[in-house]
């Protein structure tokens, strides 16, 4: 019987994940199929479950605290970072949640980069964002969050000035601001004070060059986008489902 499997997320039309998934099956001969499920919120997930007989799932933006309710069990790393972005479901019928975002970061990371910078700003609370800060922690690198909203240890974006972009020479955009289509939008950063010392990684993938990097590019800095991120969690994901 063929597999199925699929993403679960909320407005997710510009996801790549269903192409590379297919592909994938196609090139290898993999009796499977990959779906987007779109769901406005989160409880039209249980009806999903009821209806398809699915093998697996990832989970991207904005659900990816929000599966915890449906899931019989967390892996080590999902406790450790508090995010589910992996559902398997296991031989007798219940799920687990795991995380594959973390691999996919720290080794696209530690791919792109000859030296590691000592600070790092990150830029969103999500789910995504606490892969990051997990995988920042284990590589030894000062990290702290920005978000619109004031709160203890947590910078916000009117508090980014020379000083610390100066300090803060890795900068992770976890946020989905400046995806497909709104191209043209970007976090509110000082972007006159990055150099050529700096790294712009951008979790996005859709557009290839984000507003984001492209401002860092003119900068002189080094600029990532979440492609090989997305390639290994997918490398990640599969291995999770099929162990």
């Amino acid at each position: 019987m063929k597999k199925e499997y699929g993403l679960l997320g909320r407005n997710i039309s510009y996801s790549f994940s269903e192409k590379y998934f297919n592909d994938r099956f196609g090139k290898e001969e993999i009796d499977a199929q990959y779906y987007t499920f779109d769901l406005k919120e989160i409880n039209e997930l249980k009806s999903l479950l009821e209806e398809k007989q699915l093998s697996g799932l990832n989970v991207t933006i904005p659900y990816k605290q929000d599966v915890f309710p449906f899931l019989d069990d967390l892996s080590q790393e999902v406790e450790e970072i508090g995010a589910v972005n992996v559902i398997k479901f296991e031989k007798d019928g219940t799920l687990s949640g795991h995380n594959s975002d973390y691999y996919g970061f720290k080794n696209s990371l530690l791919e792109s980069v000859s030296e590691l910078p000592k600070k790092a700003l990150v830029l969103g609370t999500g789910g995504a964002s606490k892969a990051v800060v997990k995988a920042l922690k284990d590589l030894g690198i000062e990290w702290k969050y920005v978000s619109r909203s004031s709160k203890q240890d947590q910078l916000t974006y009117e508090d980014l000035n020379e000083e610390i972009i100066k300090e803060y020479h890795l900068i992770v955009n976890c946020s989905p601001v400046g995806t497909f289509p709104k191209v043209e939008e970007c976090p509110n950063l000082p972007y006159k004070f990055l150099t050529d010392r700096h790294i712009m990684f951008d979790l996005i993938y859709n557009p290839e060059v984000t507003t984001f990097m492209q401002k860092g590019i003119e900068k002189g800095a080094k600029a990532i986008n979440g492609y090989r991120m997305l390639i290994l969690q997918a490398e990640k994901a599969w291995e999770i489902w099929n162990r």
